[in-house]
């Protein structure tokens, strides 16, 4: 009955984990690796070795680095400042609660919003904002890709 439990929580991981790649409130990439980490355990390491665990862990590490660089970086070349990227903090949370759309275009309303209360500039506020909005679709882009190559890695050690 615990193996059963343990097992609803490892899928209930992964599945949750593929989901936060693309909601920002949700720790995507270290839910999967929970998820795996859990399903290693439960085999006793045999179908997950250690080694594919490690593999998964420096995949999660390497993703959320990504994704705040990505983000970051699309902020800071366009000349964010502070309130710039609060605002695009305040816009992502927002979005949360707003559906697709929300999701999509509320980090680029907040990084305007943010930089338009800072400089009372629109032209440069629209560029902080088009610029962090693409980073965050880049980190997403990213962290998407990974979360598929860890299900890969996972399916793979599991059935090969």
């Amino acid at each position: 009955m615990v193996d059963i439990l343990f097992w609803v929580l490892a899928i209930g991981s992964i599945a949750i984990g593929v989901t936060g790649t693309i909601v920002p409130i949700l720790p995507g990439l270290p839910m999967i690796f929970v998820g795996a980490w859990l399903i290693a355990w439960l085999g006793h390491y045999e179908e997950i070795s250690m080694g594919i665990v490690i593999l998964l862990g420096v995949l999660t590490i390497f993703g959320i680095a990504i994704d705040w660089i990505a983000q970051t970086l699309g902020a800071k070349k366009a000349g964010a400042t502070k309130l710039g990227v609060v605002g695009s903090l305040i816009g992502t949370i927002l979005g949360i609660f707003t559906g697709l759309w929300g999701l999509l275009f509320m980090p680029l309303i907040g990084a305007f919003i943010g930089e338009f209360i800072d400089h009372q500039d629109a032209i440069r506020s629209g560029k902080v904002g088009v610029a962090t909005w693409v980073g965050m679709l880049a980190g997403t882009v990213i962290k998407l890709g990974l979360a598929f190559t860890m299900l890969g890695v996972i399916v793979g050690a599991w059935f090969i």
